[in-house]
């Protein structure tokens, strides 16, 4: 697997904006991976499918859903992202979109770096049916 174990970090040397790095690829494959798996379309119409779901409107719905899921440990490394500052805000996200995105990816980069790679496919899980689910609703009106 492309994930292998990693070892053990302490949170407070890497800071949320290079965890939210590493979490930013982490979910670009994810998302790309189910999304092969899950549908037979163009390269292009994936690429439209995927823009939707790693958004930072997208990102922002997920991580509502995996929320209540989180460990302690979890929300602070979410918080930490939420709060790092940033130069730019995505032009088609509101500030607390982008904020949340921030710290979804912090997050997934936070467990990838620490090498829990079941955790990360658990939280993955509720963010796709979460995000997929607002996407259904949306396209039904």
């Amino acid at each position: 697997m492309l994930f292998n174990g990693g070892t053990q970090i302490d949170i407070r040397e890497y800071s949320p904006l290079a965890l939210a790095f590493a979490g930013d690829g982490v979910l670009e494959l994810l998302v790309r991976g189910r999304a092969v798996r899950e549908h037979r379309l163009s390269p292009g119409r994936l690429h439209a499918l995927c823009v939707k779901y790693v958004s930072a409107k997208g990102q922002a719905l997920g991580l509502a859903a995996v929320e209540p899921l989180l460990t302690e440990r979890e929300k602070d490394v979410v918080r930490r992202g939420k709060n790092a500052s940033k130069a730019t805000v995505a032009k088609h996200a509101t500030a607390e979109e982008y904020r949340a995105s921030t710290g979804f990816e912090a997050l997934l980069g936070y467990l990838y770096l620490t090498g829990e790679n079941q955790r990360i496919e658990e939280l993955f899980d509720a963010f796709w049916q979460r995000v997929t689910a607002c996407l259904e609703a949306e396209k039904q009106g």
